[in-house]
C-alpha cells in the first residue's frame, strides 16, 4: 500500500505545500516566495512574514492537490515544520495542518524543519546508504551531523555565533547588493578575485567542529570603513569573492575533519546555503581526492520547500510516530529532539 502524505512548511518566509507518495515521488512541490515582500526591508520580518502566511496557506495547500490532482479524500496523513523557525509563521502553517488532519481524521505528523532539508537528500537518491556526515548550512543554522540511520541524528559541530547564511545576509546588506544575500553574493563572487582581500577563517580550537564566522563578517565591514575612511576604491566583487572562498574554506576543511574522525566516506549538503556553487565545487573536489563522495540535492530541494517535510515525514508515519492534535510551535527545536 502506497502512502500519500500532504506537507506544509511555514518556517520563515515561504509558503510551501507539497504531495508525496511513499517519500520519494513527488506529485507536487508549491512554493510560494515573500522574496519581494522582504526585500524593501533588507531582510525577513516576522510580523509581515506571518501575515502573508495567512494569506496563502490555503492557496497553496489547494494548488498542491491540484497539481497531484488528488483531493483530501487521497491522503494517508498530513506533515507540517513545527520547529525551529519564526514561531508565529510555524503557527500558520500548523493550525492549517491540525485542521485538515482533525476533519479528515488522519495522522498528523509533525517534522523538524532541519530534518527536513537533510531529508532532501533522500528525494534525490532514495537507496542512499548510512551513515554519512551531513553539513546542514542555512540562513539560521550551520550544523555538522552524523547521520547513523533515518531519524538518529549526532550533533557533531554548530556555530556559535552567525550562521553562515545569516553572514551571507549581512555581508550583501553592507555592500548594498540587497536581501537575499547568498544568491547575490555567489552571482557578484563569480567576477571577482578571491585573493585579493585577506580574510580571516575561524577554525577555533584545534580539531573544533565548531563555526563561527561572527569575525570573518566583522572583517568584512571593517574593510569597509576603512576604505571609505581613506577615500579608496572598492571592488564589490573582490570583496564577494575573498568573502565567499574565506567563509566556504571553514565549511569544507571542517565537514572533511568530521568525515576522517568518524571514519565516513559520504558526505551530504543540505539547506539554503548547499545551493553555493564555490561549496559545491570545492568540497566534492577535496572529498574526492579522499576517495570520499559528497551528494547534495536540486538548488529548489536545498530552499525551504514542502516536499522535504513530506519525505521526512513518510519514515515516521512508517515508525507510527504520529504527534498529537495539541502540537505547538518550537522555535527553537534542537535536530532528533521532537516535542510532542
Amino acid at each position: 500500500m502506497s502512502v500519500t502524505i500532504l506537507s506544509v512548511e511555514t518556517s520563515c518566509d515561504e509558503t510551501a505545500a507539497a504531495v508525496v507518495v511513499d517519500g520519494t515521488t513527488v506529485k507536487s512541490n508549491i512554493i510560494s516566495s515573500q522574496v519581494d515582500v522582504h526585500r524593501k526591508f533588507g531582510g525577513v520580518v516576522p510580523e509581515v512574514a506571518s501575515r502573508k502566511h495567512l494569506e496563502l496557506v490555503n492557496h497553496v495547500i489547494r494548488e498542491a492537490l491540484d497539481e497531484a490532482n488528488l483531493d483530501f479524500s487521497s491522503l494517508d496523513a498530513v506533515a507540517v515544520t513545527y520547529g525551529p523557525g519564526l514561531v508565529g509563521a510555524l503557527l500558520v502553517g500548523v493550525s492549517a495542518a491540525k485542521a485538515i488532519a482533525f476533519a479528515l481524521d488522519k495522522p498528523l505528523i509533525g517534522i523538524n524543519h532541519l530534518e527536513g532539508h537533510v531529508s532532501a537528500n533522500f528525494l534525490s537518491e532514495p537507496e542512499l546508504a548510512l551513515p554519512v556526515i551531513c553539513l546542514v548550512v542555512s540562513g539560521g543554522h550551520t550544523d555538522l551531523v552524523l547521520i547513523t540511520s533515518i531519524g538518529q541524528y549526532k550533533l557533531l559541530g554548530a556555530t556559535r555565533d552567525d550562521a553562515a547564511g545569516e553572514a551571507f545576509d549581512k555581508v550583501a546588506r553592507v555592500l548594498g547588493l540587497g536581501y537575499p544575500g547568498g544568491p547575490l553574493i555567489d552571482a557578484l563572487a563569480a567576477s571577482g578575485d578571491d585573493t585579493a582581500i585577506h580574510l580571516p577563517r575561524a577554525y577555533l580550537a584545534e580539531g573544533s567542529l565548531d563555526f563561527s564566522f561572527s569575525g570573518l563578517k566583522t572583517a568584512v565591514i571593517n574593510y569597509l570603513h576603512r576604505a571609505e575612511q581613506k577615500g579608496l576604491p572598492v571592488n564589490k566583487a573582490d570583496v564577494a569573492a575573498s568573502f565567499r572562498r574565506a567563509a566556504v574554506d571553514v565549511l569544507v576543511d571542517k565537514t572533511l575533519l568530521a568525515a576522517r574522525k568518524h571514519q565516513i566516506s559520504t558526505i551530504m549538503l543540505a539547506g539554503g546555503v548547499a545551493a553555493n556553487r564555490l561549496l559545491r565545487q570545492e568540497i566534492t573536489y577535496h572529498a574526492a581526492r579522499e576517495g570520499k563522495r559528497v551528494i547534495y540535492p536540486p538548488p529548489v530541494l536545498c530552499t525551504d520547500n514542502a516536499a522535504m517535510i513530506a519525505c521526512a515525514a513518510y519514515h515516521k508515519y512508517r515508525r507510527g510516530d504520529f504527534a498529537p492534535l495539541t502540537l505547538n510551535a518550537v522555535p527553537s527545536l534542537p535536530l532528533g529532539q521532537d516535542r510532542y
